[in-house]
């Protein structure tokens, strides 16, 4: 997954929305993870799943992240992203 600074988005917002069409972005500030930013389609998707709820991904735990990231490769990879 890529991962790009606050500062990054607001100087190089291009470059984070394509990064995001590939799959999933990390938007970090002051070294730590803050937002994930994913295309309308595939939110639409996880929404379908029945995920109604956003959750903190660091009070997840060990076995929810590993679930979690898991789903996220399985997105990017029937969509093609490899990022």
């Amino acid at each position: 997954m890529k991962t790009f600074t606050l500062t990054e988005l607001n100087n190089k917002s291009g470059e984070v929305a394509e990064a995001a069409f590939r799959g999933p972005v990390d938007i970090t500030s002051r070294g730590k993870r803050k937002f994930v930013l994913m295309t309308a389609e595939d939110f639409d998707r996880l929404r379908e799943l029945g995920a109604q709820r956003a959750y903190r991904t660091d009070r997840l735990s060990g076995e929810e992240r590993k679930l979690f990231l898991a789903g996220l490769d399985e997105v990017a990879a029937r969509d093609g992203g490899d990022d």
